[in-house]
């Protein structure tokens, strides 16, 4: 699955492949997240909304 992640370091907006779904936050406050690497090997993380979390395929 591709999702649009903001590169910190390249200042733009990139599609990456998602590689796993994560959750931060203590219960009751969860913030929901997707993960993937750039094509160096550096890290992405964007936020996204709990309807979006529970509906991707990972």
């Amino acid at each position: 699955m591709k999702h649009s992640f903001y590169d910190v370091k390249a200042k733009a907006k990139v599609q990456a492949d998602v590689i796993s779904k994560v959750t931060y936050g203590k219960k009751g406050n969860e913030r929901y997240a997707f993960k993937a690497k750039t094509k160096d090997g550096r890290n992405l993380t964007a936020f996204v909304s709990k309807d979006t979390w529970d509906k991707a395929k990972v």
